[in-house]
C-alpha cells in the first residue's frame, strides 16, 4: 500500500478486521472517490487491497500534531473496536480527533455499544430503519455504488461464457458469505424447487464460508448433490472481481435471516438485474416493489420460489425490471452521492470548536 505522510491526512478510516466484509467491501469502494474529490484521506489497519492509501502504525504517534489543514482529524469508526481506538486516541492520549461512527445495525445496540456511541462526536444511520435504532441524533447517509465497475453487460451471453456458465442457460445467484444469517440454505431449498421446474435455469452461489461455517456449505453441497442437481447449483467461492458475476445473472436473491445494509441488491441493480429480497436491512428501502424487483416479509423457500416463479417465466418482465433497476440505482445510489454526504459530515465536525 502507498504510505501517507500524516501530517497531511485529515480522515482516518480504520479497518480492523483482516476477513473480506461488508464493511470492508464499503471503505474500498468509498476511499479511492474520496481521494478523487480531493479528502485527504488514509486507512489503518490489514485486509485491505494495495491501491488504497494507508497510514502506517509507527506513523500514529504523529497524530498529536493536528494537520496541515489546522482542523481536528476525523476517525470514522465503523465497528466497536474501531469506536475504542478512536476514545483512547482523543481521550486517553488526547489527539485532537473527531470522532464518527457508521451504524448499519438493525436491532437495539447492547449497552457498551450504546456507551461508545453516545461519545462519538457525529453518529451516521446507513437507513431509516437504521436510525430508528439509535437513542442519539444521526444522519441518515445511505450507501452508494460505483456504478462504473457495477455496470450492465454488452451481452449478457458473453458474460456467462467469461466465468465459466453455460451461455445458453438463464442464472439466478446469491452471493455473499456463506452462513445461517445470510439465509444461503433458503436459497438453495428455492433454487433445487426452481430449477426442477425450469430445465433452463441454473444456480449460482458465490461466496466463501470461514472455518466455523465450513461444515454450513458442505452441508448445502450435500443437500444439492442428494436432489441431483450439484452440477446445475453452482459453488463458485469468493471473488473479488465479484461485478462479473453479477453481469452473468437474470435474477437475484437476496435471502437474509437478518441484515445490517446489504449491498448485493444494489450490486445486482447496477447490473441490470432485478432482485428479490426477504424485508431485512435496508433492502424495503432499496428495491422498488414490482418495479425494480419484489421484496418477501421473512426468509423462506416458498416465498422466493412463489415469486421468482411468475418473474422466470417472463423474459419481458426480467428485462423491464432490469432496465428499471439500473436507473434507479443510477439515480439514487451513486457512491458519488454518498461521498458528497459524508464529506460534509466530516467538514462540520473537524471545524466545531
Amino acid at each position: 500500500m502507498p504510505a501517507v505522510d500524516a501530517a497531511e491526512v485529515e480522515v482516518i478510516a480504520p479497518n480492523f478486521k483482516r476477513r473480506l466484509s461488508g464493511v470492508t467491501s464499503t471503505i474500498i469502494q468509498l476511499v479511492p472517490l474520496q481521494a478523487r474529490f480531493g479528502l485527504s484521506i488514509a486507512t489503518l489497519g490489514p485486509g485491505l487491497p494495495d491501491h488504497l492509501a494507508r497510514l502506517r502504525y509507527r506513523d500514529v504517534w504523529k497524530l498529536w500534531a493536528r494537520p496541515k489543514s489546522g482542523k481536528h482529524r476525523v476517525w470514522h469508526a465503523r465497528r466497536n473496536v474501531e469506536m475504542v481506538a478512536g476514545l483512547i486516541g482523543r481521550d486517553v492520549l488526547r489527539m485532537p480527533l473527531r470522532l464518527v461512527f457508521t451504524s448499519a445495525s438493525q436491532r437495539a445496540h447492547k449497552p457498551f455499544t450504546r456507551f461508545l456511541i453516545a461519545r462519538m462526536d457525529a453518529v451516521i444511520a446507513t437507513s431509516r430503519k437504521t436510525a430508528g435504532y439509535l437513542a442519539v441524533p444521526s444522519t441518515v447517509i445511505m450507501h452508494g455504488i460505483d456504478l462504473e465497475r457495477f455496470t450492465p453487460p454488452a451481452s449478457r451471453k458473453a458474460a456467462k461464457a467469461a466465468v465459466g456458465l453455460d451461455p445458453a442457460k438463464r442464472h439466478l445467484g446469491c452471493f455473499g458469505r456463506i452462513r445461517h444469517q445470510k439465509g444461503t440454505d433458503v436459497f438453495l431449498e428455492a433454487a433445487i424447487a426452481l430449477l426442477a421446474a425450469n430445465p433452463d435455469w441454473d444456480a449460482v452461489i458465490a461466496g466463501r464460508a470461514t472455518a466455523e461455517h465450513a461444515a454450513f456449505e458442505s452441508q448445502l453441497k450435500r443437500r444439492a448433490a442428494e436432489a441431483g442437481l450439484d452440477a446445475r447449483i453452482h459453488f463458485v467461492g469468493e471473488h473479488r472481481d465479484i461485478e462479473r458475476w453479477y453481469q452473468a445473472l437474470d435474477l437475484y436473491v437476496a435471502p437474509q435471516r437478518w441484515e445490517g445494509f446489504g449491498l448485493t441488491p444494489l450490486e445486482a441493480m447496477a447490473c441490470a438485474v432485478p432482485v428479490i429480497a426477504t424485508d431485512v436491512g435496508a433492502f424495503s428501502e432499496l428495491v422498488v416493489e414490482g418495479e425494480t424487483g419484489c421484496v418477501v416479509q421473512t426468509s423462506q423457500p416458498r416465498l422466493i420460489v412463489d415469486t421468482a416463479s411468475r418473474l422466470m417465466k417472463d423474459d419481458g418482465m426480467l428485462k423491464r425490471m432490469g432496465g428499471a433497476a439500473r436507473a434507479h440505482v443510477e439515480a439514487h445510489f451513486a457512491l458519488a452521492s454518498e461521498v458528497r454526504a459524508l464529506m460534509q459530515v466530516y467538514r462540520e465536525v473537524a471545524e466545531r470548536p
